[in-house]
């Protein structure tokens, strides 16, 4: 059964030109929002690791704002926050948008205030070090500090 939430999207063979066939990329589904438990009265945190266009963010909101969530933040890792998601994340219900470094994004908080940065840079320059040099990356879950 497909749930839509292969990861890759699944590959198929398309017949473009009889003779021809060439590897078909299908779209891959995201499950339906669900809310489970009471969320009246709470903050609710959305994660993902990419936030990119942001509808079904905004949707997810509005049904959490709709139970009764009062505050409401979305974190992704990698925000790519194209084509009209300032202006949707801004008309939103949502708090703030909370993404790393890892893709500049600096017109997108330039028309949307709601959209935070975490520099994650330095705990990732370490992590290549470690890695290079064999040490263990146990040290950067043990003391890498909020202020880092």
């Amino acid at each position: 059964m497909d749930d839509g939430r292969h990861s890759p999207p699944m590959v198929r063979n398309a017949t473009v030109h009889p003779g021809l066939e060439l590897p078909l990329m299908m779209a891959k589904e995201k499950p339906p929002i669900t809310v489970v438990g009471d969320v009246g009265g709470s903050i609710a945190i959305i994660v993902d690791d990419i936030i990119d266009d942001v509808e079904s963010f905004v949707a997810a909101a509005e049904i959490l704002k709709e139970r009764g969530a009062y505050k409401i933040y979305v974190m992704a890792t990698h925000g790519i926050l194209s084509a009209e998601a300032p202006r949707l994340i801004e008309e939103s219900s949502i708090d703030e948008v909370v993404v790393t470094n890892t893709v500049p994004h600096e017109v997108q908080k330039l028309q949307c205030p709601k959209i935070k940065t975490v520099d994650i840079s330095l705990i990732l320059s370490e992590a290549i070090r470690r890695i290079h040099n064999g040490e263990s990356m146990a040290y950067l879950f043990r003391n890498i500090t909020v202020d880092d």
